[in-house]
This record gives C-alpha cells, sequence and structure tokens, in this order.
C-alpha cells in the first residue's frame, strides 16, 4: 500500500497495486509473493507504462513548474490570481489535470514554503492531484535547499551553513550529515529532489551569482565535498542535483540577466569544471542541471550549454557516462533566451540531450512548442520516451510509487529536531574562518571588552532565518555574556549613518561590524576606517564573500562566515567569546586590493586559538 499520512482534504488514499493498475496493469514483474515493490520496477516494466500513455501526457511529464499557493487545491486568491495570469490555471490541481507535469518546484516568493505540515500538506495535495488523474503517476517536488544564501525551507527546519562554509570545514563527514538531515526533513515534508549540491568551482572573485553557494576553488576539494553531499541527501531518498553543468565557477555575469562566456581551454575544463561533475557521477548523482552559460573550447556554436547536443550528449552522456536525469537550469533566466524564442528553447534543449525542462516563463507556450514539434516530425516520440523512462526510473528510485505522501507524524518526528540543529551548531562552529588576529584581540574578554557595539550591513535574511545579521550577532554575544547595543548601518551607510556609528563607538570596548561584499569605492569601506580611527578596536566578519578582507586592511581582527543566516552568525558570536576555537580554513584564495594578481591570503589559511 501507499503510505499516506494524511492526504489533506480527507482524500482517498489508492493502494499501489491500484495506482498501477490505473496507469499500466498489475504485471507479475511487479508482484512478488504477492508484494509489490516500487523499488523493483525494470525498464521493461516503466516502458510498458510509458507505452500506455498518451503523446500529450508524455510531454508534461517532461515539464517542473512553479505555482502559486500553499495549498493544491484552496491557495489564497491572490495565489489564484497569480496562477490564472501566469499559467492559465487557478491552483496546482489545476495545473497537473492540464499539463499532467511530471514535477512541481517550491519557491518560498510562490507562497509554497509556510512551515512544515503546510509543505506536507501540499506535497499531499500534489500528489493526490497528479496519482488522481487516468493514468496518474507520482510528481517529482523539487526546491532549491542549498543552504546558505539559497534556501527556500526556512526554520523552524534545519538550516545550514553554505557550501563555501563547508568547504572551510574541510569536512567530508560533515558534507554527507548535511545531506542526510537537510534530505531527512525535505522528504518528510514530500520534498523528493532538491537542486543541490552546488558543483561549480568557484575561481572568480567576482562571480556574482555563484560564489559562496560553492565549496570553494580546489576542484578536487570541491569534488570530494559534492560527492560526500551527494551521497547523503540519497541516503535519505532524496535526488540530489549537481549544478551547474559544465561549470558555472568563472565568470563575471549572472545568466539570470546576461549570457555568461567561459574562456577555459578544453584542458583546463577537464582539469578545473569537470573534476566535482566525475565525482557527482561517480557517486550515483541522480540528476544534474544544466547552465546557461557559453563555453566556446567545448561548442564553438554560439549557444548556450543547455542547448548544445555536443556539451550534453557528447560530453555529459558520451564522455562521463551519465545516463541519469538532465535538467535545465530555470528557462525564465535571460542566459537561454537570448539568442532563441521561448517556443524553441524546449524544444532544442531536448534535441540536445536534457529530460526535464524546468518553470518555463509560458507553460502553455513551451507545452505546446514540444507537442507540436514531435507532431511536426521536429522530435520523434521515442525521443521523449527516453527522457520519461529516466525520469520515471528516478521515481521509482526513490519509492514513489510505492511511498508518494508524507505524514505529519513524520515532520514531527524529522523536521528541525534538537539532535539535527545541534548538527548544524556543530558543523557551523568548524566552519568559521579567523583571517586576522592583530595582538591577539580575539578571544575577546568580558572583563576587558564586555561592552560591544554592533554594527553593519543587514541584507535581506536568507528564507527563515530571524535576522537581521546585526541582530542576531548581538543577541548572541548578550547570551555569551557581553553587553550589546546594535546600530544597523546597511550596505550603503551614509554620512550620518557613519558619524552615528562613530559616536556610538566612542561608548563601546570594542565594535563588530559585518560586511557584506566590500569595494574600493565602498562606504562600508568609510564607516570601518572611521571607526578605526576611534581608536577602538574593531573585529569585522565578513557575512557573505571572504574577499572582503583585502579592502580593510586595518581592522584588528577579521573573521569570515560565508553567509549571514543565523546558525553561521551564532558561530562566529561564539567563536569571537571564545567559545569554541576557529577551525576553518580559506576554500578560495583572497587576491591583493591594490594588485589583484598577488595573493594576500592563500586557499587554506586560516588562524585558531
Amino acid at each position: 500500500m501507499i503510505r499516506s499520512g494524511t492526504p489533506p482534504e480527507g482524500a482517498h488514499v489508492p493502494s499501489r497495486r491500484t495506482v498501477l493498475a490505473a496507469t499500466m496493469g498489475v504485471t507479475a514483474s511487479l508482484a512478488v509473493g504477492g508484494t509489490a515493490h516500487a523499488y523493483d520496477a525494470d525498464d521493461k516494466t516503466l516502458r510498458s507504462l510509458i507505452s500506455r500513455m498518451t503523446l500529450p501526457e508524455k510531454v508534461g511529464q517532461l515539464f517542473v513548474m512553479r505555482v502559486y499557493g500553499h495549498s493544491a487545491t484552496a491557495p489564497d486568491q491572490a495565489d489564484i490570481d497569480a496562477n490564472l495570469s501566469e499559467i492559465g490555471v487557478r491552483t496546482a490541481a489545476e495545473l497537473i489535470a492540464k499539463y499532467r507535469v511530471g514535477g512541481i518546484i517550491y519557491f518560498t516568493w510562490a507562497h509554497n514554503t509556510r512551515d512544515p505540515h503546510q509543505i506536507a500538506a501540499l506535497s499531499n495535495g500534489i500528489q493526490k492531484a497528479s496519482l488522481s488523474q487516468p493514468r496518474g503517476l507520482p510528481v517529482l517536488v523539487a526546491t532549491d535547499q542549498e543552504h546558505g544564501i539559497v534556501c527556500r525551507i526556512g526554520a523552524p527546519a534545519t538550516l545550514f551553513p553554505g557550501a563555501m562554509a563547508i568547504g572551510a570545514g574541510g569536512s567530508r563527514a560533515d558534507a554527507r550529515t548535511l545531506g542526510r538531515i537537510s534530505g531527512a526533513e525535505l522528504r518528510a515534508m514530500g520534498v523528493n529532489q532538491d537542486y543541490s549540491p552546488d558543483a561549480d568551482v568557484n575561481v572568480n572573485p567576482a562571480n556574482p551569482v555563484i560564489g559562496v553557494r560553492s565549496f570553494g576553488a580546489d576542484p578536487d576539494a570541491v569534488a570530494g565535498l559534492v560527492a560526500a553531499e551527494v551521497k547523503g541527501y540519497q541516503s535519505s531518498r532524496v535526488a540530489a542535483t549537481a549544478k551547474h553543468f559544465p561549470g558555472h565557477g568563472d565568470t563575471a555575469v549572472d545568466s539570470h540577466f546576461g549570457f555568461p562566456v567561459i574562456t577555459h581551454s578544453r584542458e583546463v575544463w577537464g582539469k578545473l569544471d569537470a573534476v566535482p561533475f566525475r565525482a557527482a557521477i561517480g557517486a550515483g548523482i541522480d540528476s544534474i542541471m544544466t547552465a546557461h552559460i557559453m563555453v566556446p573550447a567545448l561548442d564553438d556554436s554560439g549557444d548556450p550549454a543547455t542547448l548544445s547536443h555536443p556539451i550534453l550528449t557528447g560530453i555529459l552522456r558520451g564522455e562521463l557516462g551519465y545516463d541519469g536525469v538532465v535538467i535545465t537550469d530555470s528557462l525564465q533566466m535571460e542566459g537561454v533566451r537570448q539568442k532563441y524564442g521561448d517556443d524553441r528553447v524546449p524544444v532544442l534543449a531536448l534535441k540536445a540531450g536534457v529530460d526535464q525542462l524546468l518553470n518555463p516563463p509560458s507553460l502553455d507556450v513551451a507545452w505546446n512548442a514540444v507537442l507540436n514539434a514531435v507532431r511536426g516530425g521536429e522530435l520523434t516520440e521515442a525521443r521523449l520516451d527516453e527522457s520519461i523512462l529516466r525520469v520515471l526510473r528516478l521515481k521509482a528510485r526513490l519509492g514513489l510509487f510505492e511511498d508518494a505522501y508524507a505524514d505529519r507524524a513524520g515532520v514531527d518526528r524529522t523536521v528541525g529536531t534538537g539532535a539535527h540543529l545541534a548538527a548544524a551548531d556543530r558543523i557551523a562552529e568548524r566552519t568559521t574562518t579567523l583571517l586576522v588576529n592583530s595582538a591577539g584581540l580575539l578571544p575577546l574578554s568580558r572583563r576587558t571588552h564586555g561592552k560591544v557595539l554592533v554594527v553593519g550591513a543587514d541584507p535581506a535574511s536568507p528564507s527563515g532565518t530571524t535576522g537581521p545579521p546585526t541582530g542576531v550577532l548581538a543577541a548572541a554575544l548578550g547570551e555569551l555574556g557581553f553587553t550589546a547595543t546594535v546600530l544597523s548601518t546597511g550596505t550603503a551607510p551614509s554620512a550620518a549613518t557613519v558619524a552615528k556609528a562613530v559616536a556610538a563607538a566612542r561608548a563601546a570596548d570594542v565594535v563588530v561590524v559585518a560586511t557584506y561584499n566590500v569595494t574600493a569605492a565602498d562606504a562600508q569601506k568609510t564607516l570601518v576606517e572611521q571607526l578605526v580611527a576611534t581608536g577602538k578596536p574593531v573585529v569585522a566578519v565578513a557575512v557573505r564573500n571572504p574577499y572582503d578582507v583585502a579592502q580593510l586592511p586595518s581592522v584588528s581582527a577579521y573573521l569570515a562566515s560565508y553567509s549571514w543566516t543565523d546558525v553561521e552568525l551564532r558561530a562566529a558570536a561564539r567563536v569571537i567569546a571564545g567559545r569554541v576555537r576557529p577551525r576553518g580554513k580559506l576554500p578560495v584564495a583572497v587576491q591583493r586590493a591594490d594588485d589583484p594578481t598577488q595573493v594576500l591570503y592563500p586557499v587554506g589559511h586560516g588562524l585558531s586559538y
């Protein structure tokens, strides 16, 4: 039987035997000793299922789509209006009935992720809507739960340090633990595919889209952590997704808004960008996401990798031997839309070797484009069948034919438990990196530096964290026995704000300042320099990119937390207070601000007490 938990609205829960009977008939290959097991479904069985699907149903299986609302059947009116405007349906259930999509992606901004029980109920509503259709199939419910700065499901779920912080910790065991715990919590909420880990090797400090989402700049270190996290997620029956193939780590252009070009030679690509993807494949990765980037050394046609047959079929399938699911990055992004229209992109992606088409701007345009390409002969139905088989293999491997639903008890038993939260805290403590500690200022003594002023940048808090960063740091220091006051100065403090911070600093023993992507002409730099000029010791915490330290050589102490999520900021406070010693090591090099050809702090730099 399908383990149902509590599907919404008193849904009748069909047994697995009933589901399969409706889609393909119960065959001997699906039953052993009278008991069916989804894990045993072989290609012959799945091909038989595919043969019973209509062409529109096949097209739908290839799409993973956004949908607004906290409920599959009864979203808020504003979300109904958004769905009607963007998709032409009112609800997730109507989306599935109309297009028979094979996947749904959750976003915070689409109001899919209010709290764990709501997320589980939404997942159950989606599964019920799909399984209730003729020849209904379970749905791949996906999200971007990278941790760190990209997280769609927040507290009370457990939030971990992001990839670059994990890279600073350097522990494959921690990466695997992150994947195992995060995967267990996602699965408990009915999410069965995670678009993580990021397998990009971030060798460009100016990278605006990857940065701290990468484990670091050393391809072998990144590879080991990618493989470990993959194994962790997949041990919890959540499909991991390595991204963004063939490698998005060396670009100064954000593919959300432009079309990046990677100029690596084929040899450099093989020794740098390809290494973590090979490791992911070796670890049995369930899915790989493409990048909307051009790599002329791999394909000189001018097409983005998402639409490149030489890259996806020639290299990824052929040379690297990968036969799992290939999913596009979001088809809403400008990097894939600049050369071709929205009606051509999904067709060309399938011709290139893609299996899942993620989040097109208009599902109706994209869905009909694929349908018409098959009817017109540009795509064959057999080509669709290849991708559908990979998608169904993944659904079977995840046990979704047998176990499609979440249950309330599973949420309560798994999500945000004390043990999970403690594990996240312990991992965070191993990632905080001490870059500078002049005259042994740190750890701070409550006797000599008991009055702390916390100032600095307060970027919008990542999903589900309490924030703002200055408030979290001050509260954590207060809990550790310091008297901490807060003055948020922002990422672009005015002269008046700087003057106010300088005045406040005179009443403090020490100033802690949170910095966020400081540049040479940045007002944050002016703030820090004027605070240093007061004669008060200044401790800076880079709450995103660790490269900030190069712009601020005058501070007494500098830490890197790699993100401004609560778990990392609390760990940084414990390091500042001496409750734990800093153990992180830079996973990227920091260049000199006055001469970027020279390294200020190399990979592996990190001080301790």
